[in-house]
């Protein structure tokens, strides 16, 4: 006679399954809003609901996590600005008013912390953290990179005249984007900042004439 053996265990769940861009979505919204030297990796395993071993394995550390954060951003953002300067065949003036309209867009949108993620992320940045703000500075030279290329196509375009120079140009821009941050952060409106880019649109002529 055979014995039947009952058990009332009940069987395991499966592990929660780490989603790295879900992650990388909500440490992008924390170190957006506080900063690098202003987010600690416990805030970090709270809000991704990730434990430390977890996070450490996947990112090493909060700099390597930072990173990560940082292309998924650029992924996210930056790629689709560099679509409004490349993707249009519009006059120059006009592509960089839609340009820098996509960007305060971003700036002020209600699901991310106002300003630009890589300006405020690297405000604060201490002695220590020199390599993040080396990182930081590359990736911020890549715009330039983007706006001069852009000018000096439209130059060989002959849409630029032969004397504009495109990198100072561009270094102009790049102050200008860097100063919506600035104000968005400090509480600027969208409209407040189309405002700012209508009267840079208005100057662009004479910039482009003296430089």
């Amino acid at each position: 006679m055979e014995t039947t053996i009952c058990t009332n265990k009940k069987s395991r769940g499966r592990p929660k399954v780490f989603d790295r861009e879900d992650a990388l979505e909500k440490a992008m919204m924390l170190f957006w809003q506080h900063g690098y030297e202003g987010t600690s990796l416990s805030h970090l395993v709270a809000v991704t609901g990730a434990k430390a071993p977890t996070l450490y394995a996947e990112f090493t550390n909060k700099t390597g996590l930072f990173r990560a954060v940082l292309e998924h951003y650029i992924t996210r953002f930056t790629d689709q600005y560099n679509t409004c300067l490349f993707g249009e065949t519009a006059p120059v003036a006009e592509v960089l008013e839609t340009f820098l309209t996509t960007i305060a867009k971003c700036f002020t949108a209600e699901g991310t912390p106002s300003g630009c993620f890589i300006v405020s992320t690297s405000s604060g940045l201490g002695a220590s953290s020199q390599e993040i703000a080396d990182t930081i500075k590359a990736r911020h030279d890549l715009q330039d990179k983007s706006l001069t290329r852009f000018l000096s196509e439209r130059q060989q375009q002959g849409e630029l005249p032969d004397h504009c120079d495109v990198n100072h140009v561009a270094k102009y821009l790049n102050c200008f984007i860097h100063g919506m941050s600035v104000s968005s952060r400090n509480g600027a409106s969208y409209e407040e900042l189309l405002s700012m880019i209508a009267t840079t649109i208005r100057l662009l002529p004479g910039l482009i004439k003296t430089t």
